[in-house]
């Protein structure tokens, strides 16, 4: 690939990862059309704009997206769109130890207590199928898989999951929005799948979050527990959150949608060029890449957890960052530590081991290499 100028000073720590947002010339306009509509946020212009635009890219024909201030809110408003707050009888919801705290965190805003399952070692993701035999099944009242490091989650398994149980499903679909974009059927439909906007997301508003879903029903009622539970009246008819996007957060995701041809070229080059720097280093460890995973994110897979906590101490010693992008699993959380969860074998194995290089829209070729190089050395010096 062509060298790309790197945003970055030989000196400076080369961070995990470094946001790049619309500048404020991109964002002016949407600013101003602010200021002469003086409407700020309760679903104003530009966020029906954003949401309409979205569903365009998105192909959405016979589905709809809305809104949210945030992923987590996004969740909030599916949970309680379709099966509700939790009740005495069905307290429980299962989802994967090997996601993010915002996915357990919706489910308790919601009242239920999560139960972690083990993930499928291939997908990283739950196994609807596995699910069927699950001991606690007829206590519990939402199933939420989740879209690992924006790995997307095929509706059809869960489709018939909750047809054969009648389990309410909520897909966490992070940051998945890209393989939506190249494959909206497979991913969006009856089962709903909220959306991750996040500041380190490919697509993102600063914080922000939308839900799609095919059912028009369940769109409304959504927007409805978003909005305080009003929906044509100032009376709360519903369990409910403020999870509106406000108009700037909006202009934002406005303007990321001009800018994204460039946006999905510049992660696409970076992705490259971690994959050019690994054949060239010979590094003999899985690198996982955009459009495996979402593109805002580099994952090499090391052997076994002790690799992979040598790895990231030697990157530190070079002042670069790297992360478990998930930590350990939820089962690590201390907030979740009193939670139920079934034998967790493959997420105590490839936790650990799931290592985030460095990544950024701007991430120049020669840090890269400069990555790559300490992995090697690194490698080398152990005889790996």
């Amino acid at each position: 690939m062509a060298g790309k100028a790197d945003s970055l000073l030989p000196a400076e720590i080369v961070p995990a990862f470094r946001p790049l947002l619309p500048t404020a010339a991109q964002l002016l306009p949407y600013l101003q059309r602010i200021d002469v509509a003086r409407l700020y946020s309760n679903h104003g212009p530009l966020a029906e704009e954003l949401e309409a635009r979205l569903r365009s890219a998105l192909k959405l024909s016979n589905a709809y997206l809305l809104t949210a201030n945030s992923g987590t809110s996004a969740l909030v408003g599916g949970i309680l769109a379709t099966s509700g707050r939790a009740n005495s009888a069905r307290p429980y919801a299962l989802c994967p130890a090997y996601t993010f705290i915002g996915t357990a965190s919706a489910l308790q805003q919601c009242g239920y207590r999560p139960h972690l399952v083990d993930i499928d070692q291939a997908s990283w993701q739950l196994d609807p199928q596995r699910l069927l035999d699950h001991p606690l099944l007829g206590q519990v009242g939402m199933v939420m898989p989740v879209a690992p490091l924006g790995r997307p989650v095929p509706i059809e398994g869960w489709l018939k999951f909750q047809q054969q149980t009648g389990i309410a499903v909520v897909i966490d679909g992070a940051a998945s929005i890209e393989a939506m974009l190249r494959d909206s059927a497979r991913y969006v439909g009856e089962i709903p799948v909220a959306l991750s906007f996040h500041a380190t997301k490919v697509f993102a508003t600063g914080e922000g979050g939308a839900l799609l879903n095919s059912n028009p029903d369940i769109l409304r009622k959504a927007y409805q527990t978003l909005n305080f539970g009003f929906m044509g009246s100032r009376e709360s008819r519903t369990a409910s959150i403020n999870g509106k996007m406000s108009e700037y957060h909006a202009a934002v995701g406005l303007a990321c949608l001009d800018d994204w041809p460039q946006r999905i070229a510049d992660y696409a080059a970076v992705n490259a060029g971690y994959r050019e720097a690994f054949a060239a280093a010979d590094i003999q460890r899985p690198l996982h890449l955009g459009p495996d995973i979402a593109s805002n994110y580099a994952v090499m897979e090391c052997r076994d957890a002790a690799e992979s906590t040598a790895i990231a101490s030697a990157l530190g010693a070079a002042g670069i960052e790297s992360r478990l992008w998930y930590g350990l699993g939820l089962q690590q959380q201390p907030v979740l530590h009193d939670i139920g969860r079934d034998a967790l074998p493959m997420t105590e194995n490839l936790a650990p081991r799931l290592l985030g290089l460095p990544m950024a829209p701007d991430l120049g070729l020669p840090t890269i290499k400069q990555i790559v190089k300490t992995i090697r050395v690194f490698l080398e010096a152990k005889s790996l």
